[in-house]
């Protein structure tokens, strides 16, 4: 599991924009949560975490890794 703290979602349409760009990246085997309310991403697989906060970051989102 990798989780992520995204700051900038303010929506519905935030949180699917999110889960919708990083289900199409290489190595996400599942979305597991995009919370607003939480200011977290949580993805399945063995994606490369720096890819995963440049797609947010793309989307208009700031994100980092949790410690």
């Amino acid at each position: 599991m990798i989780e992520l703290k995204v700051t900038g979602m303010t929506c519905g349409h935030c949180e699917a924009a999110v889960n919708k760009t990083l289900a199409a990246l290489p190595g996400v085997t599942r979305v597991v949560k995009v919370s607003r309310a939480e200011e977290r991403v949580v993805v399945e697989g063995d994606a490369d975490v720096e890819a995963l906060i440049e797609a947010i970051e793309e989307e208009g989102y700031t994100a980092e890794t949790l410690a």
